[in-house]
């Protein structure tokens, strides 16, 4: 039986991603995310109603300022208490899991997606996901890019502006791009 473009991208696989199932898929996201950056602020401060129904899972307590943007939604996971700035972008082809009490910046952009280097298949829009991981604690500064496959440890931090490459041991600090270990 042939895999579906969906299920080879949720595989990990090469897909791709002009393929109508994953169109719509971005539609619902799209139109979630409109209703979210749209929507008055709630005074109790927490996920709206259309992203906490679109995310794969969430926890308690977790806000996600406006605007926002993600590829999918279906693919995020949030712990208890996270928090994320003003225009955050998550391009979730692949899973995106962020833990307890991780907070974003301003502008941070989380990738998933790798495009094929081969320029014939890239045009025909093959990519392949890879899954970003945040653990708890996790502090992220404004503008920092995170790229697809990495996984950042609990308590670590990324200084603003970083482009985060490589994976980030817990409690670690990085900054710059690429992001290195910030040393005292």
């Amino acid at each position: 039986m042939t895999k579906s473009e969906r299920q080879k991208m949720q595989a990990g696989e090469w897909y791709c991603c002009r393929d109508s199932e994953l169109s719509a898929l971005r539609h619902q996201a799209r139109a979630a995310v409109h209703q979210h950056n749209g929507a008055p602020p709630d005074p109790a401060e927490q996920l709206s109603p259309a992203l906490a129904e679109l995310f794969a899972a969430h926890g308690e307590n977790c806000l996600i300022e406006a605007p926002f943007h993600c590829a999918y939604g279906i693919n995020i996971t949030l712990g208890n208490d996270v928090y994320m700035n003003a225009g955050c972008t998550i391009l979730d082809t692949a899973p995106v899991t962020i833990g307890d009490r991780t907070m974003l910046g301003p502008n941070v952009q989380i990738y998933c997606a790798q495009h094929h280097k081969d320029r014939d298949l890239r045009a025909k829009g093959l990519e392949i996901a890879c899954p970003v991981t945040l653990g708890a604690d996790v502090w992220i500064g404004g503008g920092a890019i995170i790229l697809p496959g990495v996984t950042i440890g609990d308590g670590a931090i990324v200084g603003a502006g970083a482009v985060v490459t490589k994976h980030v041991a817990a409690g670690q600090t990085v900054t710059g791009n690429p992001a290195r270990p910030r040393h005292p």
